[in-house]
């Protein structure tokens, strides 16, 4: 496995000898997930819930990026999100916390709010001015590959090589971020994102080779259509196959997952690194 450099998240540097946990915070009402959604008064004691459960860090959102979303604006998204972070900031301190948007203003005054991490679904393209405001705030961000936007990226993906493909373009974004002085990174294939059930599974088959690109490897597979659609389930059903699903991408080399439920993922972590362990101590690393 790839040896991946810590990154700073304010005061403290994030390591990834282990595998870490990202629990989502939406104060959005129509995310696909109804139990992620938060508000003001909720969104406290949500977030001491995960902290208390494992997490290493949140990822707040007022902008749903759900299949045919349409987008609100950054205005309307900031006035959701800020009464929650700033309430998180003041509630949790030293916890890291991520901001999840594709807007440069929202990313501006989130960062100067005291977010330690930008997590954007575009990869900086949708709002060309998100790199130099996560730039100038001296952040680490997080990008992803989508094919398309959110209201249009399930209408008829298509790739020749959905892998190369995928690899190629962050590769390409991770050479321009850093020529605009974003020194550190967090690379996202972004399962459902312009993807196809194949797609999906053809990406995490293949997910160790995205530690060629030297930037921690962050998956958001958690409750997602990839799971609840071949099951013939719904989303609220869907933990015990992302559980599954989250065991493999472990054993692929992702570092950070993204998840509505941060207790059964810190356990497959647990159970993860006694797999490792074992594993090293048998002589076959």
């Amino acid at each position: 496995m790839v040896k991946t450099a810590p990154i700073p998240l304010g005061s403290k540097v994030m390591s990834f000898e282990r595998p870490r946990v990202m629990g989502i915070l939406n104060a959005t009402p129509d995310s696909f997930h109804a139990g992620s959604r938060v508000d003001a008064q909720s969104s406290i004691s949500k977030a001491r819930t995960m902290v208390k459960e494992g997490a290493d860090m949140l990822d707040l959102g007022g902008q749903s990026s759900r299949p045919g979303a349409e987008t609100i604006g950054a205005q309307a998204e900031w006035v959701r999100i800020q009464p929650v972070l700033e309430g998180i900031l003041e509630q949790c301190p030293g916890l890291p916390l991520s901001v999840d948007t594709y807007h440069a203003d929202v990313a501006r005054k989130a960062i100067k709010a005291g977010a330690h991490m930008i997590n954007d679904i575009s990869a900086g393209t949708l709002d060309p001015e998100l790199p130099h405001a996560v730039a100038e705030g001296g952040v680490p961000l997080a990008i992803m590959h989508m094919q398309g936007t959110p209201k249009t990226m399930q209408q008829r993906p298509a790739y020749v090589d959905v892998h190369a493909e995928v690899i190629s373009h962050l590769s390409q974004r991770i050479q321009s971020l850093k020529g605009m002085g974003i020194e550190h990174l967090i690379v996202d294939p972004g399962f459902g994102f312009g993807k196809s059930l194949q797609d999906n599974y053809l990406l995490l088959s293949n997910l160790q080779e995205l530690q060629d690109l030297r930037c921690p490897v962050l998956i958001g597979i958690s409750r997602k259509s990839m799971i609840y659609k071949p099951l013939s389930l719904s989303p609220d059903k869907a933990l015990n196959g992302t559980t599954a699903l989250h065991a493999w991408g472990l054993d692929r080399g992702a570092n950070i997952l993204r998840v509505h439920d941060v207790a059964p993922a810190v356990e497959c972590i647990a159970l993860y690194e006694y797999l490792r362990e074992a594993h090293s101590a048998s002589g076959h690393d």
